[in-house]
C-alpha cells in the first residue's frame, strides 16, 4: 500500500499564499509568532488568514521560547489547531503550555554535528513522557537563529524506527523533496524558505511543484 506523506507549508503571511497552499493540496499551513522572524505575523493577521483555511487543513502556530500567557493570547484571536515549539523549551515547559491552552504540540529537534540517532530517540521519549499533548518531533538543522534554518542536515541520523513518526524539515526544496521522502519516509514534511520568492512571500508555482515532488516519492 502506498503511503501519503503529509505536507505543511510554513511561514505564511498573505491570503494569496494560504490559497495557493490549500489549492495545491497542503495538509497544514503554518504561522510564525516569533517577532524576530521575517515571516512573523500578529495574532490578528493570523486570525484573518486562518479564515481562508477549509476543513481538514491544520493550522499550526510556531512559537520560540514563549510563555503560557503569550500563547494563550494568540489563541484568543487565532484558532490554531496545533502548536510548534521551536526554541529552548523543556519537556515540562511544553507540557505546561499545552495543558493550559488545551492544544496538541510538536517539538522541533535541532540537529547538529554531534547529534546521534540515540539522542533523537531519547528526545522523543522525554517529550512523550512529559505530556499527552505531544504528537511528534519536527527535525530541523541546528543553526544560530531560531524558527527554521533553510539548511539540510544529515538524514542518515534519523533512526529507521523513528522516521515514520517525524516531520522532516530543514533545507527542503523542489529539487530535493523526492529524494528526501524516498530516503527518509517521514510522516510529514515542512517547508518555508524553499517555496518563497522573497522572505515571507511564497511562490504558488514552487508550492505546487514541491507538493508534486513529494507525491512523486509517495508513488515510488
Amino acid at each position: 500500500m502506498m503511503s501519503r506523506t503529509r505536507i505543511k507549508i510554513c511561514g505564511l503571511t498573505r491570503a494569496e499564499d494560504v490559497a495557493a497552499a490549500v489549492a495545491a493540496g497542503a495538509d497544514a499551513i503554518g504561522f510564525v509568532f516569533y517577532a524576530k522572524s521575517p515571516r512573523y505575523v500578529t495574532a490578528d493577521a493570523a486570525a484573518q488568514l486562518i479564515l481562508a483555511a477549509p476543513p481538514f487543513v491544520s493550522t499550526v502556530g510556531l512559537f520560540v521560547n514563549a510563555g503560557v500567557e503569550e500563547v494563550a493570547a494568540v489563541l484568543q484571536q487565532a484558532p490554531l489547531s496545533l502548536l510548534q515549539f521551536h526554541g529552548d523549551e523543556t519537556p515540562e515547559q511544553c507540557a505546561a503550555i499545552a495543558a493550559a491552552v488545551k492544544r496538541p504540540f510538536i517539538r522541533a529537534a535541532r540537529i547538529g554535528s554531534s547529534t546521534t540517532p540515540a539522542d533523537l530517540i531519547k528526545y522523543e521519549q522525554d517529550y512523550r513522557s512529559a505530556s499527552p499533548y505531544f504528537t511528534g518531533l519536527l527535525l530541523d538543522t541546528l543553526v544560530e537563529q531560531y524558527g527554521g534554518s533553510g539548511k539540510v542536515f544529515d538524514w542518515s541520523l534519523i533512526p529507521e524506527e523513528l522516521a515514520p513518526r517525524v516531520v522532516l524539515s530543514g533545507g527542503l526544496s523542489v529539487q530535493n523533496a523526492t529524494d528526501a521522502v524516498q530516503r527518509v519516509r517521514p510522516h510529514a514534511v515542512d517547508i518555508s524558505s524553499g517555496v518563497e520568492q522573497a522572505k515571507g512571500i511564497k511562490d504558488a508555482a514552487k508550492i505546487a511543484a514541491f507538493i508534486s515532488a513529494v507525491r512523486q516519492a509517495d508513488n515510488i
